[in-house]
Formats: C-alpha cells, sequence, structure tokens
C-alpha cells in the first residue's frame, strides 16, 4: 500500500513526515491495556483503579439544578465569548474569602474552558522561539508542550523529596535563566501531593521580579486542603506584578467534564489571554459558567469533597505503610506519591524492578491494582484516592483488599 501524500506534510511540531509512524506506547495507553489484559485473564478479580485522576462523584444536586435553570434561560443560548459577569464577580468573591486576595472581576479575573485549555493559549501570549520555559518534572506538560509548538525550549526543574518536590529555582544555569521568560508551578501538585508554602511563593515572587520571569500558578488543586485554609500564590506580596493562578472547578467540586474555571492575576497577562483567547474559542456556555459561579460561592462543597480525600488519605497511607512502604499523608490533593520498591519478595519467586513502571506493571498485571507510574525525577508511583467506593464501608474494603493483595510480599526499598 502507497504512503499517502498527507504522511509529508504533517507540521514538525507533532512529528512531521514520521507523524503516526512511531511505535512507542504512551505511559497512560499501557496502564489502559495493561488493565484490560488483566480483567481478561482474571474476571473474578475485582480490578481497583487507584490511578484514577480524577473524582469519582458527579457535581453536587444544588450545582446540577443550577445548572438546569441556567440552560433553561435564553438570555443564556449564545456565544459567550470571553465570559460573562456573573462568574467573574463570583471568582472574585471566591478568592477573597478562600485565600484573601481581592481582586477587580472587570479587569483581573476571566472565564476559561478549564486549566488545560488555559494552559495552552498563554504559550501564544507570552512565547517566542528560543524563549525558555521553566517547568516542573514530573508535572503537568500542556504549557511546555504548546510553549515548543511555538519554537521555546522547556527547562525542566526536577522535584524531590530532598527539596520537599518544590523546585530548586539556585540550580537554574546561568545561560537558561538569561533566556528564561516563565515559570509554571502547580501546589498541591500533581502527582507528588505536595503542598506550597508562603516561603516559597515569596522567593518565587521575589526571582520572578529579579530575572523578568512571569510566573503561572496551575491552583487546579488549591481549595483541596486536609489542614487549614487554601493557600494562593497571588496572596503574596508583590504577585499581581509577577504572574496569574490558574483555579478550576473540575477537581475541586466534581465537575471534571464541565470544563470551566478561571484566569486571575495580573491585568496585563489576564488581558493578553484574552485577546488570544478571543482568537481561539467561543467561550464556555453560560449556563455553565453561571452554575460554575454557584459552586464558587459555595465552597463548603469543597470542604465536604477534601474531607472524604482525606479519610480515604489516612487508610490508604496505613495500608500501604503496613506492607512496606514509608507513606506520608500529604497536606493536599487526592494524590499520594510514593518511591517504588526495588523488589517483591515472595513465597515461590523474588520479582525485581528497575522502575516505577515496571512495579505499576506488575501490581497491574498480577494484583489487578491500577497506579500511575513517575519515573521522571527518582521511580515513583501515584496513588489516587479517588478510587470507585459509594460508601466508608466500601472505602474500607478497597483498602483492605489492598493490603491483602501485596501482604504475601515484603517489599524492598
Amino acid at each position: 500500500m502507497s504512503t499517502s501524500y498527507i504522511q509529508n506534510l504533517f507540521a514538525d511540531r507533532i512529528g512531521g513526515k514520521r507523524y503516526g509512524l512511531d511505535t512507542a506506547i504512551y505511559k497512560f495507553e499501557k496502564i489502559k491495556r495493561a488493565k484490560r489484559a488483566a480483567q481478561q485473564e482474571r474476571p473474578d478479580v475485582e480490578l481497583f483503579d487507584l490511578g484514577v485522576g480524577e473524582p469519582d462523584d458527579k457535581a453536587f444536586a444544588e450545582v446540577l439544578q443550577t445548572l438546569g435553570a441556567e440552560a433553561a434561560k435564553p438570555e443564556n443560548r449564545g456565544y459567550a465569548d470571553n465570559g460573562g459577569p456573573v462568574l467573574k464577580q463570583a471568582a472574585a468573591r471566591y478568592l477573597k474569602k478562600l485565600c484573601g486576595v481581592e481582586l477587580n472581576p472587570e479587569t483581573q479575573i476571566l472565564h476559561s474552558i478549564g486549566s488545560k485549555a488555559a494552559l495552552s493559549i498563554l504559550p501564544a501570549a507570552l512565547i517566542n522561539p528560543g524563549d525558555v520555559v521553566l517547568m516542573t518534572t514530573p508535572g503537568y506538560p500542556v504549557f511546555g508542550t504548546h510553549a515548543k509548538y511555538y519554537g521555546g525550549i522547556v527547562h525542566n526543574l526536577p522535584l524531590t523529596a530532598n527539596n520537599n518536590f518544590l523546585p530548586d529555582l539556585d540550580s537554574i544555569p546561568a545561560d537558561i535563566l538569561s533566556k528564561a521568560k516563565v515559570l509554571v508551578i502547580n501546589y498541591p501538585n500533581n502527582p507528588t501531593g505536595a503542598s506550597a508554602t508562603p516561603e516559597f511563593f515569596a522567593k518565587v515572587v521575589a526571582f520572578a521580579k529579579q530575572n523578568n520571569i512571569v510566573v503561572i500558578h496551575d491552583a487546579a488543586y488549591a481549595a483541596l486542603v486536609f489542614e487549614g485554609k487554601p493557600l494562593s500564590f497571588l496572596a503574596t506580596p508583590g504577585a499581581l506584578e509577577a504572574g496569574i493562578e490558574l483555579h478550576s472547578t473540575s477537581k475541586s467540586f466534581n465537575m471534571t467534564g464541565w470544563r470551566c474555571g478561571f484566569v486571575a492575576g495580573n491585568e496585563l497577562l489576564v488581558k493578553a489571554y484574552g485577546d488570544v483567547k478571543d482568537n481561539t474559542d467561543s467561550g464556555q456556555f453560560l449556563g455553565i459558567q453561571n452554575a460554575a459561579a454557584y459552586a464558587f460561592d459555595h465552597p463548603e462543597i469543597t470542604e465536604q469533597i477534601a474531607a472524604k480525600y482525606s479519610r480515604r488519605m489516612d487508610l490508604l497511607v496505613g495500608a500501604l505503610n503496613k506492607v512496606g512502604f514509608s507513606a506520608r499523608k500529604p497536606k493536599g490533593s487526592f494524590f499520594l506519591y510514593v518511591a517504588a520498591p526495588k523488589r517483591a519478595l515472595g513465597k515461590d519467586q523474588t520479582v525485581d524492578f528497575t522502575s516505577g513502571e515496571d512495579f505499576s506493571q506488575w501490581l497491574i498485571r498480577e494484583h489487578s491494582i491500577s497506579t500511575v507510574p513517575w519515573d521522571d525525577a527518582g521511580h515513583f508511583v501515584r496513588f489516587s484516592v479517588t478510587f470507585q467506593a459509594p460508601t466508608l464501608e466500601d472505602e474500607k474494603r478497597v483498602i483492605e483488599a489492598l493490603t491483602t493483595r501485596l501482604s504475601s510480599y515484603k517489599l524492598e526499598f
């Protein structure tokens, strides 16, 4: 079969002439295949998915009711473009109530069709060929991927336990720093679950001003905290001069598929985001925006969700430590990031692991337990407490099954 002329027309940014010919399998596709294989080989064994990175429940009833009412209003039927006033005003109230941050909703807040969309739009406003983007690894790659589309260069900052999974800003080489234009951070962090501190954010602001760098803080998990109040980067003195923050309803309000959030902070950066966005999409449906506004006006919803995750996290940490891990409960998010073992000693066999992926695949293949491996800065696996468990009894059953399945092995680290 001859190759279509189309094969030669793809942009280099997605592989050029080699697009679609690469046989490498993406990490998450490997996980999906392994889960399917495990279910086919052992259909009588329940598979526990502790790797899924999204809420396990639907939006709260009052939010769904608000959506229905707003969707029925004829004035909400048209294009939203860069958004209506309801969400912007609710976002301003939300930041003030939760984080003590006061912003002008007219000039310092703009809605997004989820944080992912915002992270894909912002590079168009900031990145020229040769500009450097400072990204944390492991981390969410979307801003960096689009920055490279525009000819930008990504410099990765490893997140390690030695530095509490915060990037070491002092480690950046001078030649990289001289070309750096943007620093992207995310706390509470995916996948490590680590939280930032006011001292760290203060250092970030000073670093940004000293080196003329824009800070983008992806705060998708900001309100999912297990103790104290949520910490906003924008609450840091001087932060509004240096950057913006992205908030989302997806994780905090069980509204993942709704695709709604907001960008807030530096007025000029918000304006630039809006100008590019205006030429990228026609805005999220106003019914969804207004339902999201209701959610932001009711942060007690997130408090209930966080309480559930905190309870599950206690159970998971206890179970993992019982079988040999050294897990520590994070202060927020729904992720638990633990070092992968090097070896599993069983009664009849010994299994060696050279990476987090090796261990993760073994968990799925042999024990029908799904996790996500991360080998970017050491060998780790990420557990999530968003597993399916409608009741407290179900939660305990899942954790007890996890303990039982792993207790026949001695894990060496």
